[in-house]
């Protein structure tokens, strides 16, 4: 089950482990492009092509793309993130090659037909209306803008709609054909396969694409902020966030446990704080957002208007009551959960897949499981208090709100 990695001449990387009693197969196409490689012009346009290259290729129609794949009994999608671009399918073991062929003519021969843009626009202007109207995911798109202020990585993945009517059939394809070369793409794939025959399918289907220039984001600095958007809903949306840290920094997994004692699950301590014995939201939880260069610590809450008041001391308590030190029981109890999270990811082959995907973009290297584990074990106690001192003193929050109520409560 060890992992074997092989890097084709025109810079594609083809990551795979071998799952000799599973029945299936998960792979994936990988490219190192998202929102925060996109102009300002061009913001959403990662999300747009994403739409676009299951909507016909010089071979395959919208319906063949997806018939291929299901009519063997497999599943495909895609999604899009400020960092990356994936797109994956699940088939059985004999279907791999199936499932290869249609994911490369997607990338490599998708055809952007101008009348599909034009009917694709729609349907996008329908998903950001949709997500305008969820406002606990608008809470987030605020939260990011106000901490990275006029950034790439302060913009929403799907755009806005302005620029998305703006697009072009030229915008997708030079888009497409700039950034979906050999250097930034990682082809990963976890089931009952052979990594040799793999790399012969990749290199049969993705050989001719050009290596291309890896694309480089620059570093993202943290700037801070508030936003408040009055609606008129029954909760108010509260998230407040911190300068966390990369994927690259030390402090990477101290800031895991930290997040996993203070809001992370049923016995962390806002939940049971907030929730369970003041009953202040039934949402509420802490989060960990990372990147390669910068990342953020945050928390979020749903509440109602009337109860924002007390429930935004009550965090900042529990944050502060953190600072004296956490239990060993707790700290026990978090390092345990995210040794179990890792162990459970293994199980499932396109959490794998994503896994191993995600490691080469970012690291150019698989991270042994028990390197991951050791990771945790080596976090101290007083690394966790140390982390946990300095957010409860920490001045430079980001906050966004959505709802009603006093919003000159929610502070921190």
């Amino acid at each position: 089950m060890t992992p074997e990695v092989t890097r084709l001449s025109n810079g594609l990387r083809i990551v795979s482990e071998c799952r000799p009693e599973l029945e299936t197969v998960s792979v994936g196409v990988w490219t190192d492009v998202g929102t925060r490689h996109e102009s300002k012009r061009l913001n959403g346009v990662s999300h747009f092509l994403e739409h676009m290259l299951f909507k016909g290729t010089e071979a395959r129609s919208a319906k063949d793309i997806v018939l291929d794949i299901e009519s063997v009994g497999g599943h495909m999608n895609a999604y899009t993130t400020r960092d990356n671009t994936t797109f994956y399918a699940r088939v059985l073991k004999n279907d791999l090659e199936r499932a290869l062929d249609v994911l490369s003519d997607i990338v490599l021969h998708s055809v952007c037909d101008p009348k599909e843009i034009e009917r694709e626009k729609d349907v996008i202007l329908q998903e950001i209306g949709q997500a305008l109207d969820t406002p606990d995911d608008v809470v987030f798109d605020h939260l990011q803008a106000v901490a990275y202020g006029d950034q790439p990585l302060a913009r929403p993945i799907l755009g806005e709609a302005e620029g998305i009517r703006a697009f072009t059939q030229e915008d997708l394809l030079g888009y497409l054909r700039g950034n979906y070369v050999g250097n930034n793409i990682v082809v990963s794939a976890v089931g009952n396969l052979d990594h040799e025959s793999l790399v012969k399918m990749v290199e049969a289907k993705f050989g001719t694409l050009p290596t291309g220039t890896k694309q480089s984001a620059g570093k993202a600095i943290y700037c801070g902020g508030r936003k408040e958007e009055k609606r008129d809903l029954e909760q108010v949306h509260v998230t407040a966030a911190w300068p966390g840290c990369s994927y690259h920094d030390d402090g990477y997994y101290a800031l895991q446990v930290y997040s996993t004692i203070l809001g992370g699950g049923m016995s962390s301590r806002l939940f049971q704080e907030v929730r369970e014995a003041r009953g202040l939201a039934y949402s509420v939880y802490s989060f960990c957002s990372n990147h390669e260069d910068t990342g953020l610590f945050g928390i979020y809450a749903g509440t109602g208007p009337e109860l924002l008041g007390k429930l935004m001391p009550v965090i900042k308590a529990e944050m502060c009551n953190l600072a004296k030190g956490p239990e060993q029981l707790e700290f026990n109890v978090a390092v345990a959960q995210m040794k179990a999270g890792l162990m459970m990811a293994l199980e499932a082959t396109t959490s794998r897949m994503e896994q191993l995907g995600r490691q080469l973009l970012i690291f150019d290297r698989v991270i042994p499981v028990q390197e991951m584990l050791a990771n945790v074990d080596s976090v101290e106690i007083t690394d966790v208090q140390y982390l946990a001192e300095r957010y409860a003193d920490s001045r430079s929050s980001s906050i966004a709100l959505v709802g009603s109520g006093d919003f000159e409560s929610a502070k921190f």
